[in-house]
């Protein structure tokens, strides 16, 4: 029935806009019947034949009425198109395995005279001599009996009650056997379990793969489908004019020195080759998410007036071996056939991995390894005068593979790193074109509070300035929209529903006013931007922003007096909430500051050596990230001594900052009382109370403990 089903649907199967095979024969004479018939039979063959069968009269009919003269120019018939053009042969599928399914069902209930009985009628009727002879099915799951009456019954019975039956029948002398198992034949077998499942998931492949059009180009073409998973999932990218130069980039002017001489080789290639020069053939564009390096790539071509053709480094990876080299063959030869041009690949690390099961590796894998090795063939490929210039960007440089990085492949790398004031200021110009400020927007203020930020952190904050200002049924951004947008970017957002009481706003308010004034009264230490005792998303029932020094974050370079105070700071919300409350009512808000002071103060012992009179000048431990299995370096007894001297080091930072806020108990009230009331203070304001107020902050000792 299957096999009718499937022939049924082949032979009615058709082309959307065309008559099935079958009815065509009907619709298509040999000799051209005359319109009238066509129109006879339409209601036979169905309201959707009718205009295929009444057109095709029509143009029989006039070629064998003018034969002698040119026929004239016929209009292509349209195809027709829409959801029932595509639904045409699905509906014709299940149509026709219905009726066919019907029909068997039919036919075995029609040819059958089968009646099903109870376990205890069967047994009933055993023992009143009603049954003829009885037969088992080869399971032991039913019993087939035919009774005197010429009926046969169907029992179903369990294995357990096999000997109990037997047992009866041979009292009652009534025959019985057991059904043979049938001779399978193993071609019936083949046809019903593989090939039937096989063909009818072929025919869905083939229904796919067409898009529901069997004239579409190779679309009914499986093998043409499993060709077209070498090329991208999305088209390349390709850009004949980027828009962008490098004055559209701003914040990485070193970065932008080191690509000028790839933008003359792609202008002015003559003049390299005729010294005998082999331009970079990569450039690896590396640094923090967010930095620019796609733009600074996108800016290369845009001044260099040359295509630009941009992949993921993703999107070459696939499950099935192989897919990935092919994809890079087929951009290459793209390149190729557009250079001179430049070929940029985000994110290389996803297919530029070191090879081999390193650590955490998880051992090879071929078809990435496999990608790996055609990016690296191809690159070898090129010659002087191709004029392809591979641009790549990774965040993750320290894992890519040494042959990608060798000279003659991605010889040259380009740091693209956060920017520093000067290039934040520059960067937040240019994001400020195109937005209307207000005259109290100073964007060196800004570019001083946002230490750390990326150029796109820094887009974003006047994209967040700019929402906030459009709420607020303003006409300009001001400078109160772009605080409010930095401080959501950094500590979250306000959270004015559900506000403290006033003694928990107290409490608060003297947590922060204690890091606030040691950070004022700390020699060295950073610039204070404001207090807070607003309440915000991230958990903090209030903040104390500091601005740290350009210099200082740029070098990385950090003293050990800056970083003696930088441990008394944190520990200034924990001392003031123990001055004012007593040691029983601190609170867990110094959680976090907590752990900040003991990292650091490790830090200061184990890896920058700053106990070397009690434990030499040596680092005791390795930086988090340099291995899964860091060995151990130091003895228990070593340890032990760095515990001490870890301990030392906190509780001089906690007697300093005891005795500084002992000192300063006025400031530190004032401070509460204006915090309570306004719930902000800017730096302005607090440098005016401890101008007045202040009592300078004890002077830590020399280096050494």
């Amino acid at each position: 029935m299957l096999w009718l089903s499937l022939a049924v649907c082949g032979a009615l199967r058709a082309p959307s806009g065309h008559a099935p095979p079958l009815l065509r024969r009907v619709a298509r004479p040999r000799v051209a019947p005359p319109a009238p018939l066509a129109v006879a039979l339409a209601p036979a063959l169905g309201a959707h034949l009718a205009p295929v069968a009444a057109a095709r009269a029509s143009v029989a009919m006039q070629s064998t009425n003018s034969s002698d003269s040119p026929p004239p120019q016929q209009k292509k018939p349209r195809r027709r198109g829409g959801w029932f053009a595509r639904l045409y042969s699905p509906l014709v599928f299940l149509a026709a395995f219905a009726v066919t399914f019907a029909l068997h069902l039919t036919w075995r209930s029609s040819g059958s005279s089968i009646s099903r009985v109870g376990y205890s009628e069967a047994v009933l009727e055993i023992k009143r001599g009603g049954v003829r002879r009885a037969q088992f099915s080869p399971t032991e799951r039913e019993l087939w009996m035919q009774t005197v009456k010429d009926e046969t019954q169907r029992v179903a019975i369990i294995p357990a009650v096999h000997p109990q039956l037997v047992d009866l029948l041979t009292a009652r002398n009534v025959p019985f056997s057991v059904m043979p198992v049938p001779d399978e034949n193993p071609l019936a077998q083949f046809l019903a379990g593989v090939a039937l499942p096989l063909l009818l998931f072929w025919a869905l492949f083939l229904r796919v793969g067409s898009g529901g059009s069997s004239s579409s180009s190779g679309g009914g073409n499986p093998l043409s489908m499993l060709s077209q998973l070498r090329k991208a999932q999305s088209e390349l990218r390709i850009t004949p004019d980027t828009g962008v130069t490098f004055a559209d980039v701003a914040g990485c002017d070193g970065s932008k020195l080191e690509l000028r001489e790839i933008v003359d080789f792609l202008k002015r290639p003559g003049k390299f080759v005729a010294l005998g020069a082999r331009a970079p053939r990569g450039v690896l564009l590396e640094g923090p998410p967010g930095t620019g390096k796609t733009l600074l790539a996108r800016a290369v071509a845009g001044e260099a007036g040359v295509p630009f053709i941009s992949a993921s480094g993703s999107e070459f990876v696939e499950m099935f071996v192989g897919v990935g080299a092919s994809r890079i063959r087929d951009l290459f030869e793209r390149a190729k056939g557009a250079a001179p041009c430049i070929i940029f690949i985000d994110e290389i690390d996803a297919i530029g991995k070191a090879r081999g099961g390193g650590a955490g590796m998880g051992g090879g894998n071929d078809e990435r390894e496999q990608t790996l090795n055609q990016i690296l063939t191809e690159m070898d490929g090129f010659d002087k005068a191709t004029g392809v210039v591979v641009l790549a960007a990774t965040n993750r440089a320290d894992v890519l593979d040494p042959a990608l990085l060798r000279p003659g492949r991605f010889d040259r790398r380009v740091p693209v790193d956060l920017p520093d004031r000067a290039g934040r200021l520059a960067i937040l110009k240019v994001h400020a074109r195109d937005k209307p400020l207000g005259t109290d927007v100073e964007l060196a203020s800004v570019a001083a509070r946002t230490t750390g930020f990326s150029g796109a952190a820094l887009a974003n904050l006047l994209n967040e300035a700019a929402i906030v200002t459009a709420r607020r049924d303003k006409s300009e951004i001001t400078m109160a929209e772009v605080e409010y947008a930095l401080d959501r970017l950094t500590v979250g957002l306000e959270q004015r529903t559900g506000m403290a009481s006033d003694a928990r706003k107290r409490l608060v308010a003297y947590h922060e006013a204690g890091h606030a004034i040691m950070g004022a009264l700390t020699p060295q230490f950073d610039l204070i931007g404001k207090v807070t005792i607003v309440p915000r998303s991230n958990g903090a029932g209030g903040f104390t922003l500091f601005v740290p020094s350009d210099e200082r974050q740029d070098s990385g370079l950090y003293s050990r007096r800056y970083l003696d105070g930088q441990l008394a700071v944190a520990l200034g919300g924990r001392v003031a909430e123990e001055l004012v409350y007593g040691r029983d009512e601190v609170t867990t808000g110094a959680s976090s500051d907590l752990q900040r002071v003991a990292d650091v103060a490790r830090k200061m012992v184990t890896q920058w050596g700053f106990a070397a009179d009690s434990l030499g000048s040596t680092a005791w431990e390795l930086p988090m990230g340099t291995g899964f299995n860091t060995p151990k370096m130091a003895s228990e007894a070593t340890q032990q001594r760095i515990d001490e001297q870890v301990e030392k080091i906190v509780r001089k930072a906690y007697e300093t900052c005891r005795d500084t806020l002992s000192q300063n108990r006025a400031l530190l009230d004032r401070l509460v009382e204006q915090l309570v009331e306004r719930e902000t203070v800017n730096a302005d304001e607090l440098t005016a109370m401890v101008t007045e107020l202040a009592v300078p902050v004890r002077q830590p000792p020399p280096p050494g403990i």
